[in-house]
Parts: structure tokens; sequence; C-alpha cells
């Protein structure tokens, strides 16, 4: 993405500083990736079950906005009749897929390109497959419009000669339909809009920034994703198109459809003679600025200014700026020579009628053109030919017409100044679109959608071939192991307890089941772990990550290891509430880079890794730094010490006794589960003002980082994990004696912690 920069102008003599303007410019960038056996363009290939679908759904859509399902619906006697393809067409109108199940498909489909750009840590994999979703959909559009026409035409053939009747009507509506191709094609392009939206804000957006990160990608925390692209930074420029498919005009031809125009930013002249048309009212807007900051000041700047929408409100604000402060008088200013510029240039008037005329659409159009309905509020000879087209047309009533003509007349003042500021808003989110519009046009063009098995079968052959598929139609790979992580959840003083619980003559087993294993059981499928083995005080869980599935194996156990502690902690409360001893916890993850051995005891499999011994080493607890921990760990719930004296080039495996650990109600993973959870989700550091208790707790500097993880394709989790360096200490009395190179990592489990991190979030929006 091109770098712009930003401007910040210094006062001019008896004028207040401009305000900054953001630059944008729209920008997709295929960056390595192969291209195709034309040498030119990328060769893809979609899902076959979703492009059925998809076809069936734009059908649906055409069918329906042409208001044809009646007419249809006759095909019905005639099935058996016709090419094969009508057929099916017909079969498809009559038995379509449900939105929810077509929705749900192009919700799959984009979240299986983004973990395959995750696993090959390319963001423009995931974007050379929005492109070609979108691509896919622009041309079916207009050749299931073309089908829908030839199935009325055949149909009309079985009333050749017929005057009278269904035939009537019959030719009427298919007559009508074929004028009104460009409006129904606009709505059903709407409307898969509407559908890329919702699954945007409900799932993709999130876990986009969960895989990808937040940092760099510039995305606004809003449903729509919102994108300004401003950073340029190195890396960011993937993440920062996304803006370029939530776009109104991305399924229109060349954007300048007046009723999109009126209904979503500002209608614009078309005609010739009008004097604002988007050319016009393009000069204008750049001489406006020019005379504000510089007559030198480029096109190329001023357009990314134009770009970024929030720079037309820093201008002149909304209308009504307050000039009791120093930056509403200088908007104030600003705007009263926006308003003497478009009234010079003779087009303020066409301005205010363009907003005036938005209510008349849905009342007159389409049976009088949007241009004309607007020019007749300002001009008498239009009216009355308007209004001789209102009458002609006797079901209809011109009082709307004259009640807008009088609102434009009576448009004086500060109204007109809102209008005006309203309009350079407008005009900059028009402009912006229309120029992410051109972006995704130019872009479309190096999306090769393989059509024929041949030349599938020939990329596929050079390794040149993208294919995004659905879950269920990839071909399966060798069900190779790559990694597992191994976790174990380990209780404190079980046999303590256990007497306990039979002092007071209470069954341990029912305890320990109803209060743990039973709870933990449930969460195995959500996550996708199995059970290894259970111990008379401890559940040790694995989770295998394969070759072709997302590689998120150690996120994974950090939000399972943290269900589990929460789980414990809720029980935990009902049985203090009856009197009764609590579950203490303690929580070990190790990453092994291998498949794990098994042994065979009889059918049985018995797992043989070192990330057992590993997270049994994790989930411990010393007693002597319990004793003295405990007291003052705070919401940190893992520590590490090692004992002055012991030798340094051995680590604590190596070395146990040297090694005191603490580890009460915590999660605590080895230095590789750490570093894969780095490639797995976006680590962001943390910067929360956590209470002093917190902050106190730990015996040495540590590091906070944040991550979304993605559990299911709707839900999401946070995690917090804390990276701390091991003290050397005196086991005598703790008292730190340096520092160690070493460093431990503690996923966190206190709410106070999460409570922290949502009260930054939150002060933040």
């Amino acid at each position: 993405m091109p770098r712009f920069p930003i401007f910040r102008l210094g006062k001019e003599p008896d004028k207040l500083a401009l305000p900054e303007m953001i630059a944008a410019a729209p920008l997709i960038a295929l960056d390595g990736l192969a291209v195709g056996v034309d040498n030119l363009r990328h060769d893809v290939a979609l899902s076959p079950r979703f492009v059925e679908a998809a076809r069936s759904h734009v059908m649906r859509l055409i069918v329906h906005h042409g208001e044809l399902e009646g007419l249809l619906a006759a095909e019905g006697a005639q099935k058996t009749q016709g090419p094969s393809w009508m057929r099916n067409a017909a079969s498809s109108t009559r038995n379509p897929a449900d939105k929810s199940d077509w929705k749900a498909l192009l919700a799959e489909l984009h979240l299986a390109a983004l973990n395959r750009a995750k696993k090959e840590e390319n963001i423009s994999v995931d974007l050379l497959a929005r492109l070609a979703v979108t691509k896919f959909l622009r041309t079916e559009m207009n050749q299931q419009f073309a089908q829908v026409l030839e199935r009325c035409r055949v149909l009309l053939k079985n009333y050749e000669g017929i005057r009278q009747g269904k035939a009537v009507e019959y030719r009427e509506r298919v007559a009508a339909f074929q004028v009104r191709k460009k409006i129904i094609l606009r709505k059903t392009g709407q409307d898969l809009f509407e559908t890329l939206r919702e699954i945007e804000k409900e799932s993709l957006a999130r876990m986009r920034r969960s895989l990808f990160g937040e940092a760099k990608t510039g995305e606004a925390r809003t449903g729509e994703a919102r994108v300004e692209e401003k950073t340029g930074e190195p890396g960011s420029t993937g993440l920062a198109s996304y803006g370029l498919f939530l776009n109104r005009l991305a399924f229109s031809d060349d954007g300048r459809d007046d009723y999109l125009c009126a209904e979503h930013y500002v209608m614009l002249g078309n005609w010739d003679r009008d004097p604002d048309r988007y050319p016009a009212l393009k000069d204008i807007v750049w001489g406006f600025i020019r005379s504000l900051f510089s007559e030198d000041t480029t096109a190329e700047t001023i357009d990314a200014w134009v770009c970024a929408p929030q720079n037309a409100r820093a201008l002149v604000g909304t209308g009504t700026p307050d000039d009791s402060s120093a930056e509403g008088a200088a908007q104030q200013e600003r705007l009263a020579k926006w308003v003497r510029l478009l009234e010079d240039e003779q087009v303020m008037e066409c301005v205010i009628a363009s907003y005036h005329a938005v209510p008349l659409l849905s009342e007159y159009a389409p049976r009088i053109n949007p241009q004309q309905l607007k020019n007749a509020l300002i001009s008498r000879p239009e009216c009355d030919r308007v209004e001789r087209m209102i009458q002609e047309h006797g079901k209809l009533s011109p009082n709307s017409l004259y009640a807008a003509v009088g609102k434009v007349a009576g448009c004086r003042g500060t109204e007109r100044a809102k209008v005006a500021a309203r309009f350079l808003q407008d005009f900059s989110h028009y402009h912006r679109d229309l120029r992410r519009l051109e972006t995704l046009n130019a872009s479309l063009d190096s999306v090769n959608l393989v059509s024929t098995e041949k030349l599938r079968e020939l990329s596929r052959m050079n390794g040149t071939l993208y294919e995004f598929l659905l879950p269920e139609e990839q071909q399966p790979e060798e069900e190779r192991v790559l990694r597992h992580v191994v976790l174990k959840a380990d209780v404190r003083d079980s046999t303590r307890l256990t007497r306990t619980l039979m002092e007071r003559g209470l069954n341990p087993a029912s305890y320990f089941s109803l209060n743990f294993y039973d709870p933990v059981n449930k969460l195995l499928g959500k996550y996708g772990a199995q059970k290894v083995f259970l111990e008379g005080d401890a559940i040790i869980l694995a989770i295998l990550e394969r070759s072709g599935e997302p590689e998120l194996a150690v996120s994974r156990a950090c939000v399972l290891a943290r269900e589990i502690i929460e789980i414990v902690r809720g029980y935990n409360e009902l049985m203090q509430r009856s009197g009764m001893p609590g579950l203490e916890l303690g929580v070990g993850i190790t990453l092994q880079e291998a498949a794990p051995l098994y042994l065979m005891d009889g059918e049985h499999q018995i797992m043989i890794s070192e990330a057992l011994n590993d997270s049994d080493r994790l989930s411990s607890c010393n007693k002597r730094a319990r004793k003295e921990m405990e007291p003052q760990a705070g919401p940190f719930h893992v520590f590490v010490f090692q004992a002055a004296g012991a030798d340094p080039t051995k680590d604590e495996a190596e070395n146990p006794d040297d090694v005191l650990s603490y580890n009460l109600g915590g999660i605590r993973m080895n230095e590789a589960a750490f570093r894969k959870l780095e490639q797995e989700v976006s680590l962001v550091p943390l910067a929360v003002k956590l209470p002093p208790a917190i902050a106190s707790s730990d015996k040495g500097e540590y590091r906070l980082f944040s991550a979304t993880v993605p559990v299911d394709r709707d839900i999401f989790r946070k995690i917090v994990v804390r990276q701390s360096r091991v003290p050397r200490i005196n086991v005598e009395d703790f008292s730190v004696q340096g520092w160690t190179d070493r460093t431990y990592y503690e996923v966190c489990t206190d709410p106070a912690i999460y409570a922290a991190l949502e009260k930054k979030k939150a002060a933040g929006r």
C-alpha cells in the first residue's frame, strides 16, 4: 500500500490551523501467489456444493425481485419438457435452498479459506478467495437473469396465437421483467451484499483478527469491519484490503445507479446538461480543498484525503458548528466558504433537491425517472412535465411532489449549511466506494475461475490451482499427526480431601465424578480433546494436531484449561455454601513437536510421550513454595524459583530439586507451547493497570499478552498469558538474590485480570 503523508499545516496569518487530514488509498496486493496456466491470472476452483447452492440462491432472488414466482409456477405442468438445464432450474425455483443454508455455506467457505491462509501464513490466499467468490456471484447474476428469461420465453411459446387471458398477462410480465433488468440486478446484488456483510459481522472479522492480529489491520471495531487504509505498515496491506469487499457498489456495473446513490450516498446528476454530475462536483471539491490548503496540493493527495470521509467532518463539521470553541469557529468559517462555493457553481439547489427527491422514489419511480423527479423540484418546466406524467397514471397523486417543491424552495440559512455539510461527507463516502469499486474491478481481472475439468486438472498438475472447498469436500490427507499437546489437571492434596469426605460419611468417588470428571468430559468434544487416562487425583488430556486441520492445538488447550479452572471454581462456591471442602487444581500444558507413540494393552492404546512427564512437572506445586506464596500470590497463580547456587547450565527437568514451582489454581505452559501459541493466534502486548495486589504478587518483571481464540465458527474466547523471569532465591527466606535468563509462562485464570482487560477495552471505545 502506498504511503500518504499525514499533513498538519501550521497557522496562517490570522487563521487557525487546519485539521489533520487522514490519507486513504484502496489497494489489493496478491503477494506470494502463483499465476495460473496462462501466466497472467490466478487459477481458482470453488466448491461444487457452494457453486450449486449459490446458483440456486441467485436464481431465487432474481425470480423474487422480478415478481415471477406465480408465472414460473406454471412450469409445473411442463416440467418434463424442455432441455435438462431448464428442468433442473424449475426444480430449484420451486424448492430453493433456505437462505440460512446458503448463508451458512458462504460463511463456511470463507472460514475454510481463512484457515488455509493462516496455515500458509499468507493473507493473500484469503483475499484471492474473496475475489473469486465476488467474481463468481457477479457473473452468476447476469447468467441467472438470462436463464430465467429463457425459461419465460419457453413458457410463452405454449401461448403463441392466444390473445387473451393468461397469455396476455404472461407476456406483459415477461416484458416488464426485461425492462426492469437493471433494477432487478441491483436488488439482487444488494441482497448478496447484505448476506456478505452479515457473515463479516458475525464471524469473519473476529476470526481474521484472531488469526492475523488487529494492530496492523486498520479495522475499526464495528460490525461493518470498516477499514481505513492509512497505516502503510509492512504486512498490513492485505488486512487493510477487506473494506473493498464491504462496499455497497461491489455488485453494481459502474457505481452510477440512481437508486443506490439516493438511498446510501447522494443522487448526483447523470445527464450531460446536469451541473451536478460526478466529474463536475469532483472538480468543485478538489478546488475547495486546494483553497484551504495550497493550490500546489496534488490531485493524488486530495484523492487520498477524500477517500477518508472523516476528513469532511473535520473540515466543516455537521452543519451546526459550536462557534464558542476555536475549532467550531474555524469549521463555521470553512462551512460558509463551502456553501458560497456551491452557490457560485450553481449546484446548491441541485444538492438540496437530491435529498428531498429520495422520499419520492418509492411513490413515483420507476414510472418516472429519478433524475426527472429531482429536476422537477428546482425547475418549473420540468415540474410541469412531471405533473402531467403523474396525472397520466390515474392512481398517483402529485401532493408529495408539491410538498417536496415547497421544502426545496424553503431551504434557507442554517438549513442550507446543514445540507452542504452532509453533502460533503456523503460525496466523500461515495468517492471512496467508487475508488474501491475501481480497485476491485481491476483485481477481479487477475482471477481466472477455472470452468472445465481439463483446465482444472492441468492447473492442479502444475501446482498453480487454488481450490477453495468446504471441509467435507476436501480430499482427506493422510491422517498424519504433526504434533500434540498434553494437558494435565492435577488435584491438590487428594488424599487429605478423600479422608475428609470419608470422615463426614460422604462418597469421595461421586464427589470427584460430579464436581470434576463429568464436567470435564463434557468439554472434550468442544475442543477436539481426547482423554489419555484418569488417575485418582488427575485428568490427562491430549489434543492431536493433524495435517490439513486448523493449527490451533495450543490455543484451544489454553481455553480448555481455563474453562476447567472456571468450572471447578464454580462448583467450589456451591460446595462452600454447603460446608463441604473444595477442589484445588494445578494445570500443566506441554507441546511436543511430534506425534505420540502408543503401546497396545489388548484393544486399548497407551500413549507414550515426553509431554506426559513435562505436564506433570508443570502442574505440580512445591509445598515450601506454597507455604511462602499462598498468602501473597494474588491473582497470579503460577510462580517458579531457582535456588541460589544451582547449576545455571541445567534446566528445570534436569535439576528438579533446585527449582521450586508454585501452581495453585493456575495454568502453566512450557516454552514450546508459548512459541506455538504465537504462531496460532495474534498475541497482543497488554498494558493494563492492574490492582496493587496483582502487581505486588510477582517477584519480578513480567509481560502480559492477550489473544482471542476461535473455539468454533461463532465462538471466541479471550486468554491472557503472562511471561515472567525466574528469580534466583535464598530457599531459607525466599529473598531474591538475582535473576536468571529463564522464563516461565502462565495462562491467567483470575477474573480480576480479565475484568481489567474489559475495562481497558471499554475505555478505548
